[in-house]
């Protein structure tokens, strides 16, 4: 059985805090770590450790975020910032704004989040790591220097999906993961080889892990047991691993 334990004692993160030394501190009771042990870290926390915010109240809007705006009913500050986070806009309705990310997310106001951010300023925002695969890696380094193992490190985030309802958890970041789990030219088990299918093995673990983090409430961190690698390695023997895109 695989088991994920969920990550208490972080606390408020504040802009510039040393995240690698708030999470150290929370692992403390799960030692001794062992290197297939996978933790996984919300977005939130690494883009309030790295001061990714933005100010609403010193945002202009352009002339293009002021129409979209009277288009999705949202504040146009707000939508500026969503532009200067994205590439494209794939979907503009009354109050939903999905972008395709600067770093290739298709997701809701470009993951610009305004919730469980910390109180004082009600105009602030705070956006998305500038390089999530980045700050998994940093993680991971500070965990293999404290507790002498090179564990996994996924960056999640709450993401809605298409055609569905609701909100799951899915990996924006890794180090030391397989993002994606190749088992094309592997026979099933009636022996024909799969042609497409690869498996999006952090994105499981980052959803498996929401069960145990939460999302009003918010538990920053979670960790899962060294068995979800080994349960992975008997189920997708043969397959080849991959970072992200």
């Amino acid at each position: 059985m695989i088991s994920i334990a969920p990550i208490r004692g972080i606390g408020e993160v504040a802009a510039g805090a040393d995240l690698g030394a708030l999470v150290l501190g929370a692992l403390r009771p799960f030692a001794p770590l062992k290197s297939d042990d996978i933790l996984i870290v919300t977005q939130k926390i690494v883009s309030k450790a790295e001061n990714s915010f933005a100010d609403l109240s010193e945002i202009a809007p352009s002339a293009r975020a002021e129409e979209l705006a009277g288009v999705v009913k949202k504040d146009a500050r707000l939508v500026e910032m969503v532009l200067r986070e994205s590439t494209d806009v794939v979907r503009a309705v009354p109050h939903v704004l999905i972008t395709r990310h600067r770093l290739g997310f298709v997701m809701a106001n470009a993951g610009i989040d305004q919730s469980n951010i910390g109180p004082g300023k009600p105009e602030r925002v705070l956006l998305l790591p500038r390089d999530p695969d980045a700050s998994a890696a940093r993680l991971r380094a500070a965990i293999a220097v404290a507790f002498g193992q090179e564990i996994g490190v996924v960056i999640s985030d709450s993401f809605g999906r298409p055609w569905r309802d609701g909100i799951v958890n899915v990996a924006i970041g890794a180090a030391g993961v397989a993002s994606v789990r190749d088992q094309r030219g592997i026979a099933d088990r009636d022996g024909r080889a799969l042609e497409v299918t690869r498996v999006a093995l952090a994105d499981a673990i980052a959803a498996a892990a929401g069960l145990a983090s939460g999302e009003a409430a918010e538990i920053c961190a979670a960790c899962v047991d060294a068995r979800v690698r080994s349960a992975c390695a008997d189920r997708f023997a043969g397959a080849s691993d991959q970072s992200a895109d």
